[in-house]
């Protein structure tokens, strides 16, 4: 299936507004102190339902599976999802005969190489103050863009994004549909950065195994720029997204609240270079991304806390982007290790137990057109056409 990327971005529907946001502070200062704030929320609101449990170092290494539920309900949790309506997608015949098969490889390698300019997404640390305004400022605009009016919950183009997340939730965590989703999740944002916004830089990413356990030095977490970590579950009042006001979440609820974060350095010291090189060392892709999942990405998600630690509405948190770059690129790093297969060639299963094929749909409703798992496989094919610095 081939799939053109360069279409206009669709047309709004609904006539939902963007509610105002309390003004950003200047760079490297805080919110007046009269400024009033969306609630904090407590932080044990944000403890929802994990399909994947996180993993210790020796877990990693002995092989153990993190997508285990740790609910009871998430048969429940599955069957209130909306019903999703795919395009109609007509499947490609499998090859019968040895020559079929060879002529579908070739077909496929076409596919693959067409993507002769890769963007190259680059490292938080690499990246210029020029690119990060214009990457801050780019979200900032999506966030005061119109809601799509897909989501009753969502006030902004942004937490279209963040609904879609948690509409989803159920079907694309605690299995292997996992990585491969948020990548194309991932890129979604990005594009939308750039149609709707015209974001014309590269994609930052955050290695996160440079700050295990001290991600509050790490400049992103500046009043410069997306504020403080190690706040106590307390509202974001630094930084360019000070105040801000969430719609979406937590869970699969929603109820009005601030930015808040909990940083927690003895979670996030658990993102460094040994659990990915754990998780990395595992050969079968569906064994690797279950530990990817339950490892740094968990990790991560859980030391920086509060609504990052919200499974369903985490993306409502900015740095979300940035954390699953990093998961990408761990993921990107393990395709590059394991040769042509790795790009080639899939496993596991889905959340209802339907075995992962080349031919998967992955579906962002109609952010961007459905595709299936061989487009997005290689992230240098021509449908994504990207790669991380190192």
């Amino acid at each position: 299936m081939h799939l053109s990327f360069t279409t206009a971005v669709l047309a709004i529907a609904g006539s939902a507004i963007a509610l105002p946001q309390n003004p950003a502070p200047a760079q490297g200062t805080s919110l007046p102190s009269n400024v009033a704030l969306p609630p904090a929320l407590p932080v044990d609101n944000f403890k929802t339902p994990k399909y994947a449990r996180p993993l210790s170092l020796d877990e990693a290494r002995s092989g153990v599976n993190a997508t285990v539920t740790t609910i009871e309900n998430i048969q429940d949790a599955k069957n209130k999802l909306p019903e999703l309506v795919l395009p109609n997608i007509i499947p490609s015949p499998l090859p019968v005969t040895a020559r079929d098969l060879d002529e579908e490889l070739e077909k496929f390698e076409k596919r693959q190489s067409t993507c002769s300019n890769p963007r190259i997404r680059r490292e938080w640390d690499s990246y210029s103050n020029s690119d990060r305004q214009a990457y801050v400022d780019a979200i900032k605009c999506l966030q005061n863009r119109p809601a799509s009016g897909q989501f009753g919950q969502s006030q902004s183009r942004y937490e279209d994004l963040v609904a879609l997340h948690q509409t989803l939730t159920p079907n694309v965590h605690g299995n292997a549909k996992f990585l491969l989703w948020h990548r194309y999740y991932l890129w979604t944002f990005e594009q939308m950065l750039r149609s709707d916004c015209g974001f014309n830089r590269e994609l930052p990413w955050f290695d996160e195994t440079r700050y295990a356990g001290r991600f509050g030095q790490s400049s992103i977490f500046s009043s410069q720029w997306f504020g403080s970590v190690n706040i106590g579950g307390q509202c974001v009042t630094d930084g360019q997204f000070a105040g801000l006001a969430i719609n979406v979440g937590p869970g699969s609820g929603n109820q009005r609240h601030c930015l808040a974060r909990n940083g927690d350095d003895t979670k996030t010291a658990n993102t460094g270079n040994a659990i990915v090189d754990a998780c990395n060392s595992r050969t079968a892709y569906a064994d690797m991304a279950s530990c990817a999942e339950g490892g740094a990405h968990a990790w991560g998600h859980n030391g920086i806390g509060s609504v990052m630690q919200d499974t369903y509405a985490s993306p409502a948190d900015p740095v979300f982007f940035l954390h699953h770059a990093f998961i990408d690129r761990n993921f990107r790093i393990w395709q590059n290790n394991g040769g042509n297969a790795r790009i080639t060639t899939v496993s596991g299963t889905d959340a209802v137990g339907n075995g992962l094929t080349l031919d998967t749909t992955v579906n962002v409703y109609d952010f961007r057109p459905t595709v299936r798992i061989r487009d997005i496989l290689n992230t240098q094919s021509s449908t994504l056409c990207y790669k991380y610095n190192y």
